[in-house]
């Protein structure tokens, strides 16, 4: 790691061990450190959502939001300089200058619980939509074996 304008080396340090304490914990909140919000929101081409509150809120309480949060730090996505596209922007342009060398850290930090995740996301989501779909039909009075 080395410094940047606005961010020393061993700031850069600290939000790898707060992304990988957040990687193993599932996506908690309580592990969703403020370090870690202002970096994806700064040097990670994420839009801030108002706060980190509503940045958890967007990314991190369905399914749907983890998976597409988890898409650009998946090395499986990787355009041909080997660098995920951003999510909110869709280019590659987060992971070069100032912040390349923590930014394709967290990639690398990501990938081994990824896969894992996704599926848990995968799983999460097909049970709040199968539940939508239930309230929604026994709201007209019909029910589902």
């Amino acid at each position: 790691m080395k410094d940047s304008q606005f961010q020393t080396a061993a700031e850069k340090e600290r939000v790898l061990r707060d992304w990988e304490s957040f990687l193993k914990s599932g996506l908690k909140q309580g592990k969703f450190t403020k370090l870690l919000y202002r970096h994806l929101e700064q040097h990670c081409s994420f839009i801030a959502h108002f706060d980190r509150a509503g940045f958890f809120a967007i990314y991190f309480t369905s399914g749907d939001g983890k998976a597409r949060f988890l898409s650009q730090f998946d090395q499986r996505n990787a355009k041909a300089d080997g660098i995920p596209p951003g999510w909110e922007y869709g280019d590659t342009w987060w992971c070069r200058g100032d912040y390349e060398d923590i930014n394709r850290r967290m990639v690398s930090i990501a990938t081994p619980y990824i896969p894992m995740l996704l599926l848990e996301a995968q799983a999460e989501q097909k049970d709040s939509d199968v539940a939508k779909a239930r309230a929604l039909l026994a709201r007209h009075g019909i029910s589902l074996p």
